[in-house]
């Protein structure tokens, strides 16, 4: 008797199995958004730390090209020399070299 009560009311129902599917379909596409979106957001914010830190860069390389042009300029060489008592070399050992 249950086995007869089990059968019947199991019976696969297309509908209900229709139902089942657009459910699962649903869930599954809910979850693919919500991951997609979790993904876009740390692509940018890991975009604005990299510009932070391209911006933190140039600053720094125009710092350092502002100190090499302070450093090898003409007239701190020169006055390195003077200090230093330096002196040109004599024409007669300066010997030229041909590429």
């Amino acid at each position: 008797m249950w086995r007869k009560v089990l059968t019947t009311s199991l019976k696969p129902n297309f509908d209900a199995l229709i139902a089942v599917g657009v459910v699962v379909a649903l869930v599954g596409s809910g979850l693919a958004v919500a991951l997609s979106v979790h993904h876009w957001r740390e692509s940018l914010q890991e975009l604005q730390v990299l510009k932070q830190e391209s911006k933190a860069l140039d600053v720094e390389w125009g710092q350092l090209l502002l100190e090499q042009n302070s450093w090898g300029g003409y007239a701190r060489i020169e006055q390195l020399a003077q200090q230093q008592k330096m002196q040109a070399a004599p024409l007669q050992s300066v010997v030229m070299v041909q590429p």
